[in-house]
């Protein structure tokens, strides 16, 4: 094993499955200031689902609370969140409060990398002189600043941070250098080498607003198309036989990245004096498409009536509830005066409670007799729905609403209505 000595900070959906491949090479150390969290990891218990309790519980990692207990790491991984406020503008204060963290415990001829998704400037910019005013160092000369952006997607078995290409900058070529060496050890992706921090930035931040754009067109054409009676779903499948046609889905663009990310593009395009008018066209139109959806389900429902919505989660068969726009469906059907309920096997209750004021039903026996029956995300459990379970959920002459096209492949029992994208 290298003697290279790293902490990972922050050991959420992205930190703590680099973290545990880390520990495979390196003596590593996991860093979390969430006790509960440190002692459900000691236990084997990965709550985001991205480590399972066998490798977990097989791991050399280290796993602590306890700042005192990092100091003196020569590689400090930066992996906590960057959120938006309420007003969409970038929240730097986790980061920020990371920066103070690794900065009260810093050693000289530490390097300290930073994962977390920012706009360009920010590690050298913002980062480096909080590492500078907790530390007392120089950096640059005592300490060193990298880059590597993360590119964990939830629930993804196939693009693991051991088979990615994981991008890589640092303020000299030897940090550099010492990041191929850390990076490439985990990893049978290769890493790639950016020509400096700010491009490494750069080019994380456009990954997921690319995204984004691509998914408000589609979202945009779904609404035209609705107004046709034309099925976006079937459009795709005739488009798709075109071989350079890039096949997007419509839907909810919630989570930590792609409905995050543009914001923090458009505040550093905006800081240099321009209008980022197509990220923010894209933007608005993926933020209202909840209560689009909404609109059309109420419209076709009587006053009143009583909606039983599938999936909380930002995305299928993931446990993350970061900003759902699901939440945006619900409260629209709310304000328009419905009774909603919500179900949800893999979202933890007490933490829909906290961010959404949301009770998630327990499970969905002896539940029936809906008006309207809504699939908003397509966890596994529901693609198993068969007619028995439609005729029991949804009353006679009652709506299924299929937001997601998770049921196209069947067709719902006669006496229903049908309603997707």
């Amino acid at each position: 094993m290298n003697s290279t000595r790293i902490v990972v900070i922050g050991l959420g959906y992205v930190g703590l499955p680099l973290a545990v491949a880390l520990a495979r090479h390196f003596p590593t150390t996991g860093f979390d200031i969430s006790t509960d969290r440190i002692k459900e990891l000691h236990k084997g218990f990965d709550r985001t689902d991205e480590v399972e309790p066998a490798k977990l519980r097989a791991s050399t990692l280290k796993l602590t609370a306890d700042a005192a207990a990092i100091k003196g790491a020569d590689v400090y991984i930066v992996t906590v969140p960057t959120p938006v406020d309420e007003k969409n503008e970038p929240d730097l204060r986790p980061v920020l409060a990371a920066s103070g963290t690794v900065g009260r415990v810093l050693a000289k001829g530490a390097v300290v990398v930073f994962e977390s998704t920012v706009y360009p400037g920010v590690t050298e910019d913002i980062c480096g002189p909080e590492l500078e005013r907790i530390s007392g160092l120089e950096c640059g000369v005592d300490f060193f600043l990298g880059y590597s952006p993360e590119r964990i997607n939830p629930g993804d078995r196939e693009h693991t941070v051991d088979r990615i290409t994981k991008v890589i900058a640092g303020q000299t070529p030897e940090v550099t250098a010492l990041l191929a060496k850390v990076y490439g050890a985990v990893t049978t992706g290769g890493v790639f080498k950016a020509a400096s921090i700010k491009v490494a930035e750069a080019a994380k931040v456009i990954e997921n607003s690319q995204r984004d754009i691509n998914i408000a067109f589609i979202n945009e054409i779904t609404q035209i198309f609705q107004k046709l009676g034309i099925s976006i779903y079937d459009v795709l499948d005739a488009s798709a036989t075109k071989w350079n046609f890039l096949k997007f889905m419509p839907g909810l663009v919630g989570g930590h990245c792609i409905g995050v990310d543009p914001f923090y593009l458009a505040r550093c395009a905006q800081d240099h004096g321009l209008n980022p008018e197509i990220i923010l066209a894209g933007r608005r139109i993926n933020d209202g498409m909840g209560p689009w959806i909404a609109g059309q389900i109420s419209a076709q429902l009587p006053p009143a009536s009583r909606i039983l919505v599938l999936g909380l989660t930002f995305k299928e068969n993931v446990p993350d509830l970061r900003n759902s726009k699901v939440v945006d469906v619900i409260r629209t059907l709310r304000d328009l005066g419905h009774a909603v309920e919500v179900h949800d096997p893999l979202a933890d209750p007490a933490e829909a409670a906290h961010e959404y004021d949301e009770t998630l039903m327990p499970s969905l026996d002896g539940a029936g007799g809906y008006d309207c029956l809504i699939g908003a995300v397509p966890h596994a459990p529901y693609l198993g729905f068969t007619d028995e379970t439609f005729s029991v959920l949804v009353r006679p002459g009652g709506l299924v609403a299929d937001v997601k096209g998770m049921w196209r492949a069947m067709d719902v029992p006669e006496g229903l209505r049908l309603w997707r994208l």
